[in-house]
């Protein structure tokens, strides 16, 4: 349902690199540091604890589903609360909690609690970008959205890069402590940030907001959300399979192989840093990509396809040098990077009484499926004795799932967002 704008003043002159463009690419910048650190010093903190061997992948799993799992939980706790209390409250709560639980996580001695510590960290890092993206999308103009929401991502990824570097130049436990550091600075930067407009009016309106479970009580609604998630899986099937078990994948591929060992010299801090390099190029590339074609979906659409290329490549490159892998991982993080169009589409799809929490829960349920497909990876993986085979497999279904969503998802290029959802009351 359409209504009058009741706009804050701030926001009639809204720019691409204004105020909330700022701080929530800084706030992703961080959130992503946190997000992929754990898969940065996966190996090394695993080995302080005394993993080795096979473990190093099933204890990394054991602890990226843990993490994922806090996300999957936090994104319903922070979308809800970002509807219902303000998109800034949940910007000024989540920094906080994952801060805190990153510099917990470097004083860690046992699995249990890394466990827990991931798990907290994950709900902390589940309302970052929702919120982030939402009030961008809010703030700024139908035109110009697109561009605001390009930026946060592509300057957001480069955390990943910087928590590369962080764990190449200190231990894996200060590398925590840097990422948590960071959080709390940033807490500094945003007391000048203001809420969105159309929050405020739908307030005052007293709209019923941050009902999730809407979602689901209406068919149209819930084939909107659910496609949503489906066209974003691919990126964690990539982050959370390919990427992060990317020395797994090197040993098996007899890429840089160590005489002494038999094992890759490929790690996984520089495979999640030459990814996530391209990655920031890659959501510059598709978020410049739907302005100029005017439309998200085709442009989702050519980097599904060619993500899925891209996969069958990475896993195919038998006894290519290490300089050869760390630049494959590059191109598939450009292929990969279409996260802030997938993001915009689902902040694009509804009413601004829900918008947070579809912004928000819809990365997250992306994030917490890599929990199911791990899962299935390594029971594959198991079964098979393939590592190739298995990330194949459950590729293959993930990309299809992915295409077919895309091309049934609604064009949502220049839409007008200054509306609600009518929500049916409970029964």
């Amino acid at each position: 349902m359409a209504r009058s704008a009741g706009r804050h003043p701030k926001e009639l002159h809204a720019h691409w690199l204004n105020l909330a463009v700022i701080i929530a690419a800084l706030g992703y910048f961080v959130d992503i540091y946190d997000l992929l650190l754990f898969g940065i010093v996966r190996v090394p903190s695993l080995q302080e604890l005394g993993y080795s061997g096979d473990d190093l992948l099933k204890k990394g799993a054991f602890l990226l589903n843990w993490q994922m799992s806090g996300m999957l939980v936090g994104g319903i706790l922070w979308g809800i609360w970002g509807d219902r209390k303000g998109r800034l409250s949940v910007l000024f709560g989540s920094i906080f909690l994952y801060s805190l639980a990153n510099i917990l996580n470097g004083t860690v001695h046992s699995i249990e609690l890394y466990a827990l510590y991931r798990f907290i960290a994950g709900v902390g890092l589940a309302g970052e970008l929702g919120a982030g993206i939402t009030l961008v999308s809010e703030v700024m103009t139908k035109e110009q959205r697109g561009y605001g929401t390009t930026i946060v991502a592509a300057f957001g990824i480069f955390g990943a890069v910087v928590g590369g570097l962080v764990a190449k130049l200190f231990d894996w436990r200060v590398a925590y402590y840097v990422g948590g550091g960071l959080g709390i600075a940033l807490l500094i930067l945003r007391i000048s940030a203001y809420e969105s407009g159309m929050f405020h009016q739908s307030k005052k309106e007293g709209v019923k907001r941050g009902d999730f479970f809407s979602l689901f009580t209406n068919r149209k609604r819930f084939s909107k959300y659910f496609k949503c998630i489906l066209l974003g899986i691919p990126i964690w099937y990539v982050i959370g399979i390919t990427i992060t078990f990317g020395p797994e994948f090197a040993t098996h591929l007899g890429i840089g192989i160590d005489p002494a060992t038999g094992k890759s010299t490929v790690t996984g801090g520089n495979t999640i840093m030459y990814h996530y390099a391209g990655a920031a190029t890659g959501a510059l590339l598709c978020g410049l990509l739907s302005q100029w074609l005017k439309k998200r979906r085709q442009a989702l659409l050519y980097f599904i396809i060619a993500d899925a290329v891209m996969a069958v490549v990475y896993v195919s490159m038998h006894g290519v040098s290490v300089v050869m892998f760390y630049f494959i991982a590059f191109l598939f993080g450009i292929t990969n990077g279409y996260w802030s169009v997938f993001i915009t589409v689902a902040s694009e799809q509804f009413g601004t009484n829900i918008r947070a929490t579809v912004t928000t829960t819809t990365p997250n349920f992306v994030r917490g499926a890599v929990v199911p497909m791990t899962t299935i990876f390594v029971m594959l993986n198991a079964y098979t004795g393939s590592i190739i085979t298995s990330a194949l497999a459950v590729g293959a279904v993930v990309f299809l799932v992915a295409i077919i969503a895309t091309i049934r998802t609604e064009e949502t290029f220049g839409k007008d967002l200054d509306y609600i959802e009518e929500i049916e009351p409970s029964a």
